[in-house]
């Protein structure tokens, strides 16, 4: 009677180990001796951490990395009073290269660089978990790091970096160092600024249509990143871990660089050189958020002046027009809606019919206005979506200014009537 052992035979299962593949052998390359570092002690072990300091003199592109620009208006827009005035020695930039995309309690940071001004050096430090374990310890020492850090400066640290960090901080039982420092997230204010002149605003893209800085060969793409790091765990060949260590090393210095070009670019918005008034216009926006009407209304028409794209030219013209217009000054932004009317923009004509039903009384050019904004509307090649937008209000215009018209006429007749008799 057949065995378990010539049944399996029988089934096509191989018995024993020797035909199995021998697993890779794990590689003699580790950390240290691929990117030099030293060992920094802390109360939960030993952490990994790689330095460089860059002179005074260092460009990154076009930039330095030294703080030099007021940031006053920085300071408004991002809603954090104590950037303005914190002395340069508090700032603080990170960045970190983490084992996924998602977050989560499942997603730990291996890689987190961080830099700080010293003297008149940028200090970059890059704190490296050679294995889970080492966690804690890497903590640790990043918080020591960060220990006279009044405000952190990240690039879409606000919805990614730091909930990361101070998730990994938490389950520790630690509380968070970065909890109660000011924060510049820069994507925000690089979207707001350059949203209108490049398609991408990632850092990398910035560095290269901003800062005029390109990266070498060195350089690994974000998205590659978690299986590198999987890899040198499973084989501890650290190799490709040199670009990883270049990429994150780039990002911080990136930050350092866009910090004080854009801080410059809003405390000057005046001195920005021809061709960029796309970047004027958008500057002009951020002051009239603030408040500064004044400011906004001179960049506005100053980069309006210098010409603009078609597309922002319609923006500029109508966000200018209404700033005149809730400061009561209808002159000029009559003007501009003139401007705009003739390049037929069709809120500029309703605008215009508004005037000169309400203000002026002038109901005949207050019906023209709206037939020429309803002939543009019914037009085949108006946009189905720019006649969703206007013409239900136009006809609804259009009707009561022509009984508007109607009762005058009727009112004039019957009184020019009566005084006939």
């Amino acid at each position: 009677m057949p065995d378990l052992s010539d049944k399996l035979k029988a089934l096509g299962v191989r018995l024993g180990v020797r035909h199995l593949t021998p697993p890779p052998p794990r590689l003699d390359y580790p950390i240290e001796n691929v990117i030099p570092g030293r060992l920094v002690d802390t109360p939960a072990g030993q952490a990994y951490r790689v330095e460089q300091f860059y002179p005074p003199d260092y460009r990154h592109g076009r930039a330095g990395l030294n703080l030099y620009a007021p940031l006053q208006v920085m300071a408004r827009w991002v809603n954090e009073p104590l950037v303005n005035g914190a002395e340069i020695k508090g700032f603080a930039f990170l960045d970190t290269e983490t084992s996924g995309l998602a977050g989560g309690t499942g997603t730990y940071a291996f890689l987190v660089g961080a830099g700080r001004y010293e003297g008149d050096q940028f200090h970059l430090a890059q704190f490296f978990m050679r294995d889970p374990t080492e966690e804690p310890a890497m903590l640790l020492a990043l918080e020591a790091f960060l220990v006279r850090s009044t405000v952190l400066v990240t690039f879409n640290g606000k919805a990614f970096d730091i909930p990361l960090l101070n998730t990994r901080f938490a389950m520790q039982g630690w509380a968070s160092p970065l909890a109660d420092l000011a924060h510049v997230d820069l994507l925000y204010l690089a979207r707001r600024l350059w949203r209108e002149r490049l398609p991408s605003r990632t850092l990398g893209n910035l560095e290269v249509q901003i800062l005029d800085a390109h990266r070498t060969v060195d350089e690994v793409p974000g998205w590659m990143i978690p299986h590198i790091y999987f890899d040198y765990l499973r084989s501890g060949d650290a190799r490709p871990m040199k670009n990883v260590f270049y990429h994150n090393a780039m990002d911080v210095l990136s930050m350092a660089a866009l910090l004080d070009h854009t801080a410059e670019l809003l405390a000057n918005p005046m001195q920005i050189p021809p061709g960029n008034e796309t970047d004027q216009a958008a500057i002009a926006r951020i002051y009239e958020d603030l408040g500064e009407l004044d400011l906004a209304a001179q960049l506005y028409r100053q980069s309006l002046e210098n010409g603009l794209p078609d597309r922002l030219m319609k923006d500029t013209l109508q966000r200018l027009s209404f700033l005149h217009k809730r400061r009561g000054e209808l002159t000029p932004a009559m003007e501009l809606w003139t401007k705009a009317a003739n390049l037929g923009h069709i809120y500029a004509y309703i605008e215009l019919a508004k005037v000169y039903e309400h203000t002026q009384k002038d109901y005949s050019l207050a019906l023209g206005y709206t037939e020429q904004a309803l002939e543009i509307v019914r037009a085949p090649s108006c946009p189905p979506v720019e006649r969703l937008t206007w013409m239900e209000e136009l006809e609804y215009r259009l009707q009561r200014l022509q009984n508007k018209k109607r009762i005058i006429r009727n009112y004039r007749g019957g009184h020019l009537h009566g005084k006939s008799q």
